[in-house]
């Protein structure tokens, strides 16, 4: 039976056992002395104002006044410490939750979006926070005083005190009926939460291309549409609220009133005096708050409750790409990879077929192909963001499924066409890799080999200069650049670059492939739709439909007149005959 991670609240609670400790005994401390107090007000009712004894009335100020500062030193430290513990408990099952999304694989985040799981993250947790906070702890205070409450009154008179204790389970119902109606919505609540968190961060993440085709109108439509849902949730909760308010607030004033009436009788007939009277009416009127509180305690709780069974859903979810139990450790590969006969299917669509190569320690693999051809496959495959369907991938000989996964992504570094840059300096995310080790030398060079220096330097910071969203506006080709330079800057043994110089010019292009050639410890991958980009690698294969339809250098590809050919001619045709006039048609790959 597979196993199911849950979030061990149990277990951080019991971290933080000496701080619930003390807050506990202070929450009991402050319950005690808000049951002696109505005795101490008994003592001057009957003793002092009845009986006329003066020397109990400074006794009794003394309790007072010691009931007070007591009280209070109590209450802070119940405040303090359970407070504490709750923060602690939320920030523990916080990281804990973010680290095993961290350890999720590639196919999950496909599967999911990032609105929900910041709402998971984010609020679930906080929801978490009240349970073992001030929620919490003010739901065992109210126990607490509810049940010393009813024995104080028990003892004081126990024909009177049966008026409360039948009002107590009637609240108790209502309660329980309250929470099994808020559960469904509650989820509901947190379920919608989750899509427009979704809807927000989607549109203020593409908002440049919400506003080039002129799509406000439409998203604005969208979010009114899922906020509107979200109200509607809210608002369904607080008529549930609602219809169980003007109860939970009748009942008490009901049981108030019928202890007056009864007891002023008693008292009236010499059953009971005065001081008891007072004495039990406080007691009466102080268990209100408890029962009035209990609909929105309980509702706090239930809330929490269905936010601990969503993260647990996450938590029982498992990599599918992790570690073999039998993996090869301390192995440093130089570069070395070699694909066997790999074929790999997502979805049932085959991705790639049967594609095998070489790439030697220090050599460049040109890789070119359509749109959906599976070129940036190969470099999921490389990652081992999957796992190949049948073949095998060698790194200096050894199977990458049996290679920690920390071994087999330190070794690559990797740029994209998509490039994403965190809001923060130039500086620290090109220090990504090796943010503890890289030296701002290491950056410089990295800058340079990359050709970013150039308008780096021309910033008023430099590399210091915060960029990203909240940062300056960058180009398409600047931030390819900086991409380039972090990959660069990291030193692994093989350098893939998926189409990560589209947005660059011709001429900085071929100033960067100048540059990355005298790289020659470093194997290369090279994904592009250029033949500019590719022309000079060591080897070239063309895919087409998830296989190899052509291989070799670019001189062999022209001659054979393929595929290769095919995109040659259609993107330097003209140029190629022009220059061929003039006797220099390599020129283009110079």
């Amino acid at each position: 039976m597979k196993k199911v991670n849950k979030n061990p609240l149990w277990r951080y609670a019991g971290s933080n056992w000496w701080r619930y400790l003390i807050g506990m005994t202070s929450l009991v401390m402050s319950v005690l002395f808000d049951i002696w107090f109505p005795l101490v007000t008994m003592s001057i009712v009957d003793d002092v104002i009845i009986g006329g004894d003066m020397n109990k009335l400074k006794t009794d100020l003394i309790y007072i006044l010691i009931n007070g500062f007591g009280r209070a030193i109590s209450q802070y430290l119940k405040e303090f410490f359970c407070d504490v513990s709750g923060c602690r408990v939320a920030s523990m099952s916080r990281k804990n939750l973010f680290n095993h999304i961290q350890k999720l694989s590639r196919s999950y985040f496909n599967r999911n979006n990032t609105g929900e799981l910041m709402a998971r993250v984010k609020d679930d947790v906080d929801k978490l926070w009240d349970v073992f906070g001030f929620v919490g702890m003010l739901s065992i205070e109210a126990t607490a005083y509810t049940i010393g409450a009813i024995i104080a009154m028990v003892r004081l008179d126990w024909k009177l005190s049966i008026i409360p204790l039948i009002t107590l389970p009637i609240i108790g119902v209502m309660a329980v009926r309250l929470e099994k109606k808020l559960g469904k919505v509650y989820g509901d609540i947190s379920e919608q939460n989750a899509v427009l968190n979704t809807v927000v961060q989607e549109n203020l993440s593409g908002v440049r291309t919400v506003k080039s085709f002129a799509r406000e109108e439409y998203e604005l439509e969208k979010f009114r549409s899922n906020n509107s849902r979200y109200s509607e949730l809210n608002v369904d909760q607080a008529v549930m609220m609602a219809k169980f308010d003007p109860y939970m607030g009748f009942i008490p004033k009901i049981m108030q009133l019928l202890v007056l009436l009864l007891g002023g009788l008693a008292v009236i007939k010499g059953n009971m005096t005065l001081g008891v009277l007072t004495a039990f009416i406080q007691y009466a009127n102080n268990i209100v708050w408890p029962m009035q509180n209990m609909g929105w305690l309980t509702n706090s709780l239930a809330a929490g409750i269905a936010s601990n069974k969503k993260i647990n859903k996450i938590l029982a979810e498992e990599a599918e790409i992790k570690d073999a139990p039998d993996a090869v450790k301390d192995v440093k590969p130089d570069g070395e990879i070699s694909f066997n006969d790999v074929s790999f299917s997502m979805n049932g669509r085959k991705i790639l077929d049967g594609i095998s190569f070489e790439l030697p320690v220090g050599k460049t693999l040109g890789i070119m192909g359509v749109t959906g051809s599976g070129k940036s496959t190969i470099v999921n495959l490389i990652g081992r963001f999957y796992d190949v369907g049948s073949g095998s991938i060698t790194m200096d000989g050894i199977d990458i499924r049996k290679l920690p996964l920390e071994t087999v992504r330190s070794q690559s570094a990797v740029v994209t066409q998509d490039v994403f840059l965190f809001s923060d300096t130039i500086k620290e995310n090109i220090k990504l890799g090796r943010k503890d080790s890289m030296s701002d030398e290491t950056v410089k060079e990295a800058l340079d080999m990359a050709h970013a220096s150039e308008f780096v330097d021309k910033l008023t910071l430099g590399s210091d200069t915060v960029i990203g969203e909240r940062g300056v506006g960058l180009s398409g080709g600047q931030k390819q650049r900086i991409s380039l330079a972090r990959a660069l800057a990291r030193k692994a043994p093989v350098l893939i670059l998926d189409d990560s110089t589209s947005a660059l010019d011709m001429e900085t292009e071929r100033d960067i492939w100048n540059s990355l050639s005298q790289m020659k410890d470093v194997s290369k991958i090279i994904i592009a739709h250029r033949i500019s980009s590719v022309c000079k690698a060591d080897e070239i294969i063309v895919l087409d439909n998830g296989k190899i339809a052509e291989r070799g250098t670019h001189k062999e590809l022209l001659e054979r007149k393929g595929l290769y050919y095919s995109t040659y001619e259609a993107q330097y045709g003209d140029y190629h005959k022009a220059l061929k006039v003039i006797g220099e048609e390599e020129l283009i790959c110079q």
